[in-house]
C-alpha cells in the first residue's frame, strides 16, 4: 500500500497550487466582497487543463486520472472557494455528464468549447422548488416530444454556473414514470436565468433560478439513454462529491494555514497563542482531521479511477469531508477570537463558504442515507 503521490502527481499538484496562489487566492476577497466570477482566471484555466478533468484527451480534456482531479479541486478550494465551486460544477456535473454519456455528435461538439476556456463553462439542473433531494418523485419539469424536437417546461432553482454557462444539463420528467437528462443550450429560445441568489457565502461562484418556457431543442439533445435520467444523475453525483469532498479539504487547509499563522504571531498572557493548550488541541484536531478527510477522498477517487464500486466511499468522503471542514474553519474563527469575524482576515470568508459543503450534491443526511443503504444492501 502506497501513500506517497506519483511524481507526476506531486508535479501537477505544484502546477495547480502556484496557478492558484497567484490568480485565485490574491482575488478570493474581491471575489467574494464584489459578488463577481473571476473570469480573468477562468480563462486561462483551459491550457492548464482545469476545465477538462472529466474529459477524455480525444475531445481536448486533461488527461488526468481521478485522483489528480481531486488534487487540483482541493488547491483550487485553498485559494477560493467560490471559483472552486463553480469549476468543481462545471467538471464535475457538467461535463462528467456529458462525457458519461452523451453520443458522439455531443461529445464532440460541447466537450472541446467546454474544456478549452474559449467559451462559458457548463451546468448542471436538478433542484426543484418544491423537491429538494427528492429527485425521483419530485422533478416536475417536463419534457415532452414534438416531431423532432424536446419542449421543456419547468422551473430549476440552486443552479450553479447557470450565467456562465454554455449549456445547461437538465433533469427532466419525460413520461409519468421516467426522467432523462437533456442538454439545454442557454442562448435556447424560452429559457429565463434568473437573478444570481444572495448566499451566504460562495458569492463569486453565480447561482440562478432557471425557467424553462416552451424551450425547444433537438431531440439528439437527450443525454444518454431516455428515461434513464435519474440513475445517470446518481451516478455523476458520486463523482461530484469526491469533487465536494476535495473542495471541502481545501477550505480547511486555508483556514488552517490562517490558524497557525496567527497563532504564532498574536499573544496573549505574555505568550503566543501556538504556546496554549486550548489553542495547540483546536490545531492538532485539525491536523488530523485534514489528514483522514484527504484519504477519504483519495480513496473514494482512486475507486472511480479504477472503475470499482464506489458509490458508498464516494458519500463517505463528502459527509466525513464537509463536516470537517465546518468544525476547523470554526475553530478558526475561535482562534482568531474577535478578529475571525471580522472580514479583515480571511477565515470569516472560508466559513462562510464551507457552510454550504454539507448541503450541496446531497446533504450531510442524504449522506447517511446512502451509506446506510450500502451497507444493507438497499436500492
Amino acid at each position: 500500500m502506497d501513500f506517497e503521490l506519483t511524481a507526476e502527481q506531486q508535479m501537477w499538484r505544484a502546477s495547480v497550487h502556484d496557478f492558484a496562489e497567484r490568480e485565485l487566492k490574491s482575488r478570493a476577497k474581491e471575489t467574494d466582497a464584489q459578488a463577481r466570477f473571476n473570469w480573468e482566471a477562468v480563462h486561462k484555466m483551459g491550457p492548464l487543463g482545469l476545465l477538462g478533468l472529466n474529459v477524455p484527451e480525444e475531445y481536448g480534456g486533461a488527461g488526468i486520472d481521478a485522483v489528480g482531479a481531486a488534487i487540483a479541486i482541493e488547491e483550487l478550494g485553498w485559494a477560493c472557494g467560490s471559483t472552486a465551486l463553480a469549476i468543481a460544477a462545471h467538471n464535475g456535473l457538467a461535463c462528467a455528464t456529458l462525457a458519461l454519456y452523451g453520443s458522439e455528435t455531443l461529445k464532440a461538439r460541447w466537450l472541446p468549447r467546454l474544456a478549452s476556456g474559449e467559451g462559458k463553462l457548463g451546468a448542471l439542473a436538478l433542484t426543484e422548488p418544491g423537491a429538494g433531494s427528492d429527485l425521483a418523485g419530485g422533478v416536475r419539469t417536463r419534457a415532452v416530444v414534438e416531431g423532432d424536437s424536446w419542449i421543456i417546461d419547468g422551473q430549476k432553482m440552486w443552479t450553479t454556473n447557470a450565467s456562465v454557462a454554455d449549456v445547461i444539463v437538465t433533469l427532466c420528467r419525460t413520461d409519468a414514470q421516467h426522467l432523462s437528462l437533456i442538454l439545454v443550450p442557454t442562448d435556447a429560445p424560452g429559457l429565463h436565468i434568473g437573478p444570481p441568489e444572495k448566499k451566504m457565502g460562495l458569492k463569486g461562484s453565480p447561482t440562478h433560478g432557471v425557467s424553462y418556457d416552451e424551450v425547444r431543442v433537438p431531440r439528439e439533445n437527450v443525454v444518454g439513454i431516455e428515461g434513464k435520467g435519474l440513475a445517470q444523475t446518481l451516478a455523476v453525483l458520486d463523482g461530484g462529491r469526491v469533487g465536494i469532498g476535495a473542495l471541502s479539504v481545501g477550505l480547511a487547509r486555508a483556514a488552517y494555514e490562517e490558524s497557525i499563522k496567527y497563532a504564532r504571531e498574536r499573544e496573549t498572557f505574555g505568550a503566543p497563542l501556538a504556546q496554549h493548550q486550548a489553542i495547540q488541541f483546536m490545531l492538532a484536531d485539525a491536523a488530523t482531521e485534514i489528514d483522514a478527510a484527504r484519504l477519504l477522498v483519495h480513496r473514494a477517487a482512486w475507486l472511480k479511477q479504477n472503475e470499482r464500486p464506489y458509490t458508498k466511499e464516494a458519500a463517505q468522503a463528502k459527509l466525513f469531508a464537509t463536516e470537517m471542514a465546518e468544525r476547523v474553519t470554526r475553530n478558526a474563527i475561535q482562534i482568531h477570537g474577535g478578529y475571525g469575524y471580522s472580514a479583515e482576515f480571511p477565515v470569516e470568508r472560508i466559513y462562510r463558504d464551507a457552510r454550504l459543503m454539507t448541503i450541496g450534491e446531497g446533504t450531510s443526511e442524504i449522506q447517511r442515507v446512502v451509506i446506510a443503504r450500502q451497507i444493507f444492501g438497499q436500492k
